[in-house]
Parts: C-alpha cells; structure tokens; sequence
C-alpha cells in the first residue's frame, strides 16, 4: 500500500508540474501576443502622428511660399506705383513747361502785334504813313518763325542739349536783333554757355546784353549773374563794380535783385579786402523769358 500510495503520489506530482508548465507556456503565448499587439499600437499611432506632422508641414510650406508669393507681388506692385508715379511727375513738369511756353508765346504776340501795327515809317521827314500790308504779313511772318526756333531752343536747353539750343538762340537773335525776343535769346545764350562750362564766354554775352537793353527786362538779371560769376572767381572789385550798377539803375530798383545786391555789396564793403569773398547768389527764379 505504501509503494501504491508513493507511487500515486509521484504520478500526481507529475502531473502537477506538466500542467504548471503548460499554464506556463500558454502565459507566455498570451503576453507575447499582448506586446505584438501594444508594438502594432505603438507604430501604428506613430505612423498617423508622422503623417499628421508631414501633412501640417505640407500646409506650412504652402502658406509660406503663398506669403513670399505676396510679398513678391506686394514689391513689384510698389515698383510699379513708384514709376508711375515718377512718370506722372514728369508728365506734369512737361505739361507745365508746355503751357508757359504756350502762354508766353501768346503774350509776344500779342504785344508784337500791336508794335506793328503802331509802327510807323518816316520818310524824308514827313509825317509818319502807316506800313503798307506787306510789311506787316513779313513782319508777323519773321515774328513766328522767331518765335518757333526760340521755343525749339527752350526745348534743347531743358533737355541738357545746351550746344544745340545756344544755336538756336543766337539764330533769333540775329534774325531779330532787337526787341524783347532778342534780348532774351541772349540771356539765354549765356545760361547755355554757363552750363556748358564756357563762364567767359557767357560772362561776354551777358556783358553784351547789359549793353545793348540797358532797360530790358533781363538787364537786372543779368548784371546779377555777372557780379555772381566775379564773385566765385574772386575779383571782388568787378563784383562790386556790378552790384553799384544794380544799385545806380532806375530799372532795376523795383527788381527782386536789387535788395539783394545791396545786402552783397554792403557785406563785401564791411569785411574789408581781407576776408573772404561771398558770391552774389542769384534770386530763386525760374529763367523764363
């Protein structure tokens, strides 16, 4: 009975340990299978958020090269307003200087105008005759030519072409040689000179035209500007010599140079021969005629 039971007991504990160690391979099974399905979890969401993560760079990116894009258009846009812009400007200045062209065409004419048909020929001493029709149609006919080659040369002097419109001023001035027009083809002779750096030359015409219209409209002006060109050169006694003329003219007392003349003069006459020399700055004035 005792070897029985031992033997029993044996078989029993045998078979203990197998279903133990079957439990135990079976635990194993499950919790394998459990982490094979946590790792498919795991890769599976890190899958999604990668992807998420890409699809929001994706959109980024977009976004970005949409700002760039703006920007770029936002640039081209004010380069373009910028140029429109200037262009309008210059437009203007154009329109601008067309219309004083135009209006001071208009007022030589007319007033030219009514100097020929005022004028009179005196022959031998007898009482002035009116001129006959012809002279008047050469008259006005000489008249606009005049005043199409001085407009030509105001043209070429804005647009910096300086040698060619000093051309066209001297070819009024000899066609016409007198009257308002010529006096101011040669004012305008010398500011072509000036610009072309020919200040000896310019300093001559304006010298000329001092001269020759002693009551002209530019006469001011024009002793004005040769005191200034004295003065930058130094020769303060040819500077002084033509503020005085400022001072001494009739013409001129009413002129926007003449206060300024006297407050040059006055300043060279106070500083003495020793201190420096202060150029005679022209008025701020716009050259037309």
């Amino acid at each position: 009975m005792n070897m029985k039971s031992l033997a029993l007991g044996l078989i029993a504990i045998a078979l203990a340990v197998t279903g133990c160690s079957q439990v135990t391979m079976l635990r194993t099974q499950e919790m394998k299978a459990v982490g094979t399905d946590v790792q498919v979890a795991v890769l599976s969401n890190l899958d999604s958020s990668v992807q998420y993560l890409s699809a929001q760079n994706d959109s980024l990116r977009a976004e970005l090269d949409s700002i760039k894009s703006q920007m770029a258009m936002q640039k081209r846009m004010m380069a373009e307003i910028t140029m429109l812009s200037r262009r309008m400007g210059d437009e203007s200045e154009r329109n601008d200087s067309r219309q004083e062209e135009i209006i001071y065409r208009l007022d030589m004419l007319l007033g030219k105008s009514d100097k020929i048909l005022a004028k009179k020929v005196v022959v031998s001493g007898a009482p002035q005759a009116p001129m006959s029709m012809d002279s008047l149609e050469r008259e006005a006919e000489k008249l606009v030519e005049a005043e199409a080659m001085f407009n030509t040369a105001r043209s070429d002097y804005h647009r910096g072409e300086y040698k060619l419109a000093y051309t066209g001023f001297k070819q009024v001035y000899e066609q016409m040689k007198t009257g308002e027009l010529a006096e101011n083809s040669l004012y305008w002779m010398a500011l072509c000179l000036i610009d072309a750096n020919q200040v000896e030359k310019a300093k001559k015409v304006f010298s000329s035209l001092a001269e020759a219209f002693p009551d002209g409209q530019k006469t001011c002006s024009a002793m004005f500007k040769l005191a200034a060109l004295y003065g930058e050169e130094g020769n303060v006694d040819m500077q002084k010599q033509y503020l005085q003329k400022i001072l001494n003219s009739k013409k001129c007392s009413t002129s926007g140079e003449f206060e300024q003349a006297a407050e040059i003069l006055q300043e060279l006459l106070e500083s003495g021969p020793q201190a420096e020399v202060k150029p005679a700055e022209a008025p701020a004035e716009n050259p037309a005629p």
